[in-house]
């Protein structure tokens, strides 16, 4: 088995809901039309019977990728969570050094990511950059457009 992979509880049920989407609706879905491509006669020459047997090839491939994720997923407790240097699920509160630009974001898993809601992936240059620190240090972090520099002005869970 390869590795654990991390998750709120809310963002392994998400998971646990899609993958059943996927297994009931979707998969009644695509049999419907195979079988109404199949009443359609000669298969050897029916587009919508190759196009629908593709999308069920793509569909099963994508139900056993999310199956071997759920199988390897754990949850993070938050309640263990130390708020004393940045960790996954710290909510981290930056300034910029130079303009001096606060923000506050979350570091999730990389599966949870998501800018607009400001939870960043723990494999994210970002949050790598400010891993272990505790608050008032200066993270030196390298992004593409540079070294910027970051204070820690808080961190919550």
């Amino acid at each position: 088995m390869s590795d654990i992979v991390y998750y709120t509880e809310e963002g392994l049920e998400k998971l646990r809901k899609e993958l059943e989407h996927l297994k009931t609706t979707e998969r009644s879905s695509i049999a419907r039309q195979i079988s109404e491509a199949r009443d359609k006669g000669d298969l050897s020459e029916n587009a919508e019977y190759d196009a629908a047997k593709e999308a069920q090839g793509l569909l099963e491939a994508k139900i056993a990728k999310m199956e071997s994720e759920f199988a390897k997923a754990r949850i993070l407790d938050e309640s263990q969570i130390d708020t004393s240097k940045v960790l996954i699920m710290s909510k981290v509160t930056i300034k910029n050094v130079v303009n001096s630009m606060s923000m506050t974001y979350e570091i999730v898993p990389e599966s949870e990511a998501d800018l607009k809601t400001k939870k960043i992936s723990i494999s994210s240059p970002i949050a790598k950059g400010l891993l272990g620190k505790e608050v008032g240090d200066i993270a030196e972090i390298q992004v593409p457009k540079g070294l910027m520099k970051f204070e820690i002005i808080d961190i919550s869970r």
